[in-house]
């Protein structure tokens, strides 16, 4: 059976599939972008082959995205995010859908019809209000490790809000709260609170809900937190860390297989 790849290089982190011709996922990897993109790729490649037991399989087709998309020497080709996560959220859930991807560095919102046409986007580039470089530095003012937050924010009882988005002012607003004898549980949930402010400034939600990226996959209150607001249930894909890489490689699996057609002349 072949197998076709997928990569979508961040800012922050590169995250790779390959999948099968059932477009199921047979190996993944995730590691830090760092400053080699090339380099990065080729061992994010060798490292899900090798886990998988798939050391020396060729990748029939592979596709790339991200950041750093263009520095990817064994792509055969390249789409963009906005395509990518799309792509791999309407194969999850194949209707009308407003796809919410909490990202390291920005936030997208996609829109897409009960085809899986694309009918509109908006991207969260300016500043990281609303991302997970916003959570991870609320983090670092608290001395904690990113991966702590989800715990302690499930345990507050007296959210404390944030006044301002911006992570410069509300790391400031923080360490003022700190002083004042606050509960860091609670200014974490603040913090959350926070992320969806800005998630419901950025665009409305048409169709169902779906949310994707790594900042979903690790703080199931976030997604509470956004159902509460939206008033609607969200759904979220498996391996939501990895959408824009699935993505991809769903794209590489339909290309191969257009390339591969049956001559009907």
């Amino acid at each position: 059976m072949p197998l076709f790849g997928g990569i979508d290089i961040g800012a922050s982190t590169a995250k790779l599939v390959v999948i099968d011709g059932q477009r199921r996922v047979v190996a993944r990897a995730m590691r830090r972008s760092g400053v080699d993109y090339a380099q990065t790729a080729q061992r994010a490649l060798e490292e899900a082959l090798a886990e998988a037991g798939l050391t020396g399989a060729p990748v029939d087709r592979f596709f790339s995205t991200g950041y750093g998309r263009d520095n990817v020497p064994f792509a055969h080709d390249r789409r963009t995010e906005i395509a990518c996560h799309g792509k791999a959220a309407f194969h999850a859930f194949p209707q009308a859908i407003t796809v919410l991807d909490i990202g390291a560095q920005d936030c997208k919102v996609i829109h897409l019809d009960a085809a899986g046409r694309r009918t509109g986007f908006k991207m969260n580039r300016k500043c990281a209000a609303g991302t997970g470089a916003f959570l991870e530095e609320i983090a670092y003012r608290l001395d904690l490790n990113p991966a702590e937050l989800n715990g302690l924010a499930e345990r507050s009882v007296r959210e404390a809000p944030l006044g301002s988005f911006c992570t410069v002012f509300a790391a400031t607003e923080i360490l003022e709260k700190i002083r004042a004898g606050v509960k860091v549980e609670d200014i974490i949930k603040g913090a959350f609170r926070s992320v969806v402010k800005r998630l419901v400034e950025m665009d409305t939600i048409t169709g169902a809900l779906v949310l994707t990226g790594g900042v979903v996959a690790h703080n199931p209150l976030l997604v509470r937190l956004i159902e509460e607001t939206f008033n609607r249930p969200a759904l979220v894909p498996p391996l939501p860390q990895f959408c824009g890489a699935y993505g991809a490689a769903l794209y590489a699996a339909e290309s191969f297989e257009q390339l591969n057609q049956p001559s009907t002349g």
